[in-house]
């Protein structure tokens, strides 16, 4: 399988080449176009209904998965749902980590699947589950917004703000932490900041939907933004 990432200003879309057979998953929404002689299949993306089930409620993705089966050679083109970055990453019977909603497309060897990350919660939005995406295959993840990617060294740290964290290799080490004192927590904007250690490599975004949607929420009837009394409007909408 070969592959072409292209876009440019946070408008990426990936185009997948595959040979007689082979195959793509996606999620359901990410299929831009397709060549004839592939064919596309909807199930729940391995596991069963059950684990489907589990990664779609606790991790955020969609109950089934869409596979693309070229009975020729041919080509996917798949972009995610919001303006943003895609990425690649190819396992060798490896593991890495990603935010809810960031995953996009796999080879079929490669397992989606969640875990549990603690009772302190990994984002903001009170999420305490990560996607766990192990195998072999290559994987690609997208971002909202620019995507950044950092190769840490054996005990090099790194802080990310968690809600701009996208992905990260098993073999990072991280621990939560608060920003700052209560005066900066209160007024400083600031909510969790994950410190990663390597070795491994981490991909963070340069923006986050949580506080655009905060951002929008403000400027809406009801919504702390305006005067009008209308009915109240909170983030919980926009996502």
């Amino acid at each position: 399988m070969e592959y072409e990432i292209s876009g440019e200003n946070g408008f990426a879309d990936v185009e997948v080449q595959l040979d007689t057979n082979e195959q793509i998953v996606a999620e359901p929404g990410a299929m831009i176009s397709y060549t004839p002689g592939i064919q596309m299949s909807t199930d729940t993306g391995g596991g069963g209904l059950l684990d489907s089930a589990k990664r779609a409620a606790l991790g955020g993705e969609s109950l089934f998965m869409n596979t693309f089966t070229a009975q020729q050679p041919g080509t996917v083109t798949l972009a995610p749902p919001a303006p943003g970055a895609v990425q690649d990453r190819f396992l060798n019977n490896q593991t890495m980590y990603a935010q809810s909603g960031a995953f996009l497309a796999a080879e079929p060897n490669v397992e989606v699947d969640t875990e549990f990350q603690g009772a302190s919660k990994f984002f903001r939005s009170g999420s305490t589950f990560l996607l766990k995406l192990s195998g072999t295959g290559h994987v690609f993840f997208d971002s909202y917004g620019e995507m950044e990617r950092v190769e840490l060294e054996q005990g090099e740290q790194f802080n990310v703000d968690s809600d701009h964290v996208v992905a990260f290799d098993s073999t990072v080490q991280y621990t939560t932490n608060r920003v700052g004192g209560m005066k900066s927590r209160a007024f400083g904007d600031e909510g969790k900041v994950q410190q990663f250690a390597g070795p491994g490599v981490v991909w963070y975004q340069n923006r986050d939907f949580e506080s655009l949607a905060e951002k929008i929420a403000e400027e809406l009837p009801g919504g702390g933004g305006g005067d009008d009394d209308g009915g109240d409007v909170g983030v919980s909408d926009f996502l």
